[in-house]
């Protein structure tokens, strides 16, 4: 097992992990953007180094900023949380090639999964559902395999993620200008405009589901995440199991998700998205080749550990737990996403310094955070502030807690999405559990939605 690792992120994630180190005994080593000096990470954490300035260029995604802070604490492996350098596949051989071990795949895995088109490829071979789209990368004839697709179609980036490079076009006279800006945004967000096309689904929801892979064949998938309620294809709220998951379409997924993950060579933990149809058909979308935000609600649906897991199949153990396990349902969990933004004003980023904090508690109630009070948020960054989960033994019970904890949350000094949040849980049609990926919208134009069925 490893002593030291250090850990290239912040924020949350990575107090999450130093606890999992802590836990494990393992040094952790944090570090840290002159801009995050007074994060609750580098306080926790074993040794804390400063890589450079406050934009994420000069510190989070310098591969040498990192790796000498990695040498100069003797750590021994790399633990690159979500976002910033964690599906960065050069990142991943550079650790390699320093002598660290990287707490993720390995780097073919990341490349071959990573790119939407060649991801869809493999899954088409390893007999997983795709949504119906142009065999490869868009080329000049981008108009002809639009209509052999079918209107309304998807403009999607190859290098994708995070709804960057994605259009919708329902009419063939609006192909051109889309495909033309869905380029343009990829170049700049990617630097990559490899584009392809996929069927439009009217009324999805957005599930996924969690693996773990030891490199030596064994290979689990965790009951499903639902992330159906988003906003700008930004997930918002995910619960397990969805409301809308059948015992018999959660074993349908998991085949699909495991029969992806090894016809990958894939090894340590992922998470394959699908898209699910109003009747029960579901479509391979792509793989986030890392820890997910949303992971606590796996491990409080679970009762398992999924950074230890992460740690330890990456010193090269094997799977602790089998198929049966991994697909306990113990509970219900949902988990709400606490951004520093005002939802009264377009979800407006809300940087700034945090007065009070009072953290929710009781039973079957989570926080994970990285603020306090007399913390500044800053504005380089990603707007999340705080993960709530809770769980309960049904899902309207775990609707009843999320709903008092959201009452005892309380950040003061910037606009937080808690507001939203109790708005969401008290709405009829997520109650019911009728909802798809464009209830959000409705809501915020206070439009009636239609119930899903």
């Amino acid at each position: 097992m490893f002593r030291k690792i250090l850990i290239a992120n912040r924020s949350e994630i990575a107090v999450r992990v130093i606890r999992a180190c802590r836990e494990m005994d393992i040094r952790s080593v944090a570090v840290y953007s002159e801009a995050d000096r007074e994060s609750l990470h580098v306080r926790l954490a074993d040794e804390a180094v400063c890589i450079g300035p406050g934009p994420a260029a000069g510190s989070y995604l310098s591969f040498d900023a990192i790796l000498s802070a990695a040498r100069a604490t003797s750590a021994e492996a790399v633990h690159p949380g979500y976002g910033f350098l964690a599906e960065n596949a050069d990142f991943c051989q550079a650790c390699r090639d320093a002598g660290l071990r990287f707490i993720g795949p390995a780097p073919a895995a990341i490349r071959r999964l990573g790119f939407k088109s060649e991801a869809r490829d493999l899954a088409r071979e390893a007999g997983v559902p795709i949504v119906p789209g142009s065999p490869g990368l868009l080329g000049e004839d981008f108009m002809a395999e639009a209509a052999k697709v079918g209107f309304p179609v998807m403009v999607k980036a190859a290098a994708g993620g995070g709804g960057k490079g994605l259009r919708l076009v329902r009419n063939p006279k609006d192909l051109e200008a889309q495909v033309r800006m869905a380029k343009a945004e990829a170049k700049a967000a990617f630097k990559d405009d490899s584009i392809y096309l996929e069927k439009y689904i009217e009324h999805p929801r957005h599930v996924e589901i969690q693996v773990a892979a030891d490199g030596v064949g064994g290979i689990v998938a965790f009951p499903e995440r639902d992330c159906t309620v988003q906003r700008r294809h930004q997930k918002l709220i995910e619960e397990s199991p969805s409301p809308a998951v059948t015992p018999e379409i959660r074993e349908r997924m998991q085949d699909a998700a495991r029969a992806l993950a090894r016809a990958a060579g894939y090894d340590n933990v992922g998470t394959v998205e699908f898209l699910l149809d109003t009747d029960g058909s579901f479509y391979f979308m792509e793989v986030n080749t890392r820890l997910q935000v949303e992971h606590p609600v796996t491990e409080l649906v679970t009762g398992l550990d999924l950074v230890n897991v992460q740690i330890r199949l990456a010193a090269g153990e094997e799977l602790p737990f089998g198929q049966d396990r991994a697909s306990e349902i113990r509970v219900h969990s949902i988990e709400h996403r606490i951004n520093a933004e005002d939802p009264a004003h377009s979800f407006a980023p809300s940087p700034g310094l945090i007065g009070r904090v009072e953290l929710p508690g009781g039973p079957g109630v989570r926080v994970d955070t990285h603020i306090y009070a007399g913390y500044t948020v800053p504005s380089y960054y990603d707007s999340l502030i705080a993960k709530l989960i809770v769980a309960a033994p049904d899902r309207e019970q775990a609707i009843a807690r999320g709903v008092r904890a959201l009452g005892e949350f309380a950040i003061e000094g910037v606009k937080t999405t808690i507001p939203f949040h109790r708005e969401v849980l008290t709405h009829r049609l997520f109650r019911e559990g009728k909802f798809d990926t464009k209830f959000i919208d409705a809501m915020k134009e206070k439009k009636e939605m239609h119930p899903v069925p």
